[in-house]
């Protein structure tokens, strides 16, 4: 039996016009780490490149979707004054401006960065029972960049109560508030995603591409966008809270921010 390559965190196939392009670091809940999303970033690219590919489905092996920035490497990078997810921007920007039509599919958590790849897909399908969250005010930091991808979708009100809490929500309310397409039961993700790419691959490509850039016109600039956002991550990632949120996360303690009285 082949053994899978333990470096290819993210995995590639095409096949009858679809590009399936698979989070695959399991081990890691599929964290964002800079190896990942240099991956990632390659496999666009390759599926950019195939005219053969008309549509692009970004999944996830083991249980989860994406857990958000990889904070172990970003504690180590920050004592350099780094944030390595920096490089997040560019996954964003590439899914965002993609000319093929990008449906994600989620089958299980999503936190933080990972609801900033479902957001920047055209199309997203999540099992009903998947859960979410920004969680990034509970350690200290702000959804950033993601915030280029995910306001567009959101419900203003929404948007304040689950940034502002970092509360956790299920699929059903991802779709209500506009994260998602779909929610569905976890046993049906596979047979919605694979209705959406049947229908999308009946569409000219010349056509798709045009009514992308129309979906987008109101974003000329997402680049600027990101680098400015990027630039405001940083502060917070850096920032003492930052530091020391991190660091409660890592420890698996409450950061000293909460009143003794409220911690669990």
């Amino acid at each position: 039996m082949q053994q899978d390559n333990p470096d290819e965190l993210v995995t590639y196939t095409a096949a009858h016009g679809v590009a399936t392009v698979t989070l695959n670091s399991d081990a890691n809940r599929n964290a964002l780490s800079t190896p990942l999303m240099r991956q990632l970033l390659d496999r666009f690219a390759e599926a950019e490149a195939d005219d053969e590919v008309r549509v692009v489905v970004l999944g996830h092996a083991g249980r989860v979707f994406c857990s958000g920035a990889d904070l172990k490497e970003t504690a180590a990078a920050r004592e350099a004054g780094e944030v390595p997810a920096a490089l997040l921007t560019e996954v964003l920007s590439t899914m965002w401006t993609f000319d093929k039509p990008i449906v994600a599919r989620v089958g299980g958590p999503a936190r933080a960065g990972g609801l900033g790849l479902i957001a920047a897909a055209d199309i997203a399908v999540c099992a009903a029972e998947a859960t979410f969250a920004f969680t990034e005010v509970r350690i200290g930091v702000i959804p950033a960049v993601i915030s280029a991808t995910v306001l567009p979708r959101l419900r203003p009100r929404d948007a304040s109560e689950l940034y502002l809490t970092g509360a956790v929500f299920d699929g059903r309310r991802a779709e209500t508030i506009g994260l998602v397409t779909q929610a569905v039961p976890a046993v049906d993700v596979d047979i919605a995603v694979a209705g959406y790419a049947e229908d999308l691959v009946r569409g000219a490509p010349g056509a798709i591409r045009g009514a992308k850039r129309l979906l987008r016109a109101d974003r000329p600039d997402i680049g600027e966008e990101l680098a400015r956002l990027a630039t405001l991550s940083a502060e917070f990632f850096l920032s003492e809270e930052g530091r020391e949120g991190v660091a409660a996360f890592a420890e698996k303690r409450d950061p000293s921010w909460i009143p003794k009285q409220s911690r669990s």
